[in-house]
């Protein structure tokens, strides 16, 4: 995924409200961004840090720049949010993930049951829902999920039990936005009800599929299947 317009460079002040930044550019203006992300960003939240936004010119919008990267152990760290979507989304339609090809119809936002599912993709072979999840977090080599508790992400995993009781195949993608992790797992301290039912979906025959990207101004790219413990 290539960045449509050329992002802006400045330098984080604060994040505060959850979903706004203040941001020094390099000409010395002071913005305000819009953070996608709801999380609590442990361990790619650093004040002075460079970050890179995107200019909106959207006059509906109260912001005009969104937050897109930031720099962490002199490595990019993506904490937009709505990112991994159109990631996977292009990913599946293309074929570019091994384990997620030879679909020959790819939709977004697909409902099943009581849940919503990022994606459905067919073909005459089989039926797959694919649930995507960014993941920003860190500690030690271990890229971790979630950053803060999560209900609804409970309710995600519970569904995907009911798409494979049914036959049908069941994915959870943790889109990995850092460079600087090696292994996925689930985060058992932030919210062990989670990590609980992440097991409970894996013995139910649910998918696990964490792949890294590689983080740049110009572009977000897959890079890799990490391996995961849980």
């Amino acid at each position: 995924m290539r960045f449509e317009n050329q992002l802006v460079h400045g330098t984080l002040i604060r994040r505060y409200k959850r979903f706004l930044a203040d941001v020094k550019l390099d000409n010395g203006t002071e913005v305000i961004a819009h953070c996608t992300n709801s999380g609590s960003m442990k361990s790619c939240l650093e004040e002075g840090a460079e970050v890179y936004l995107t200019p909106v010119d959207d006059p509906k919008r109260k912001t005009r720049f969104t937050w897109e990267m930031i720099k962490i152990n002199n490595d990019w760290v993506g904490i937009n949010t709505s990112v991994p979507n159109k990631l996977a989304f292009d990913a599946v339609s293309s074929g570019i993930i091994t384990e997620l090809s030879g679909y020959t119809l790819v939709k977004r936002e697909v409902q099943f049951g009581d849940s919503r599912f990022d994606i459905y993709a067919e073909n005459e072979k089989e039926k797959c829902f694919i649930e995507v999840k960014n993941v920003s977090m860190k500690e030690g080599e271990y890229a971790l999920f979630p950053d803060a508790v999560t209900t609804r992400g409970r309710k995600h995993l519970k569904t995907l039990m009911q798409v494979k009781a049914e036959g049908i195949r069941a994915v959870m993608l943790y889109v990995i936005q850092r460079g600087d992790v090696g292994i996925f797992a689930p985060a058992k301290e932030i919210d062990p009800a989670y990590a609980e039912t992440l097991k409970e979906a894996f013995d139910a025959g649910v998918e696990i599929l964490p792949m890294q990207v590689k983080v740049t101004p110009q572009s977000i790219d897959f890079t890799r299947k990490l391996p995961y413990e849980l």
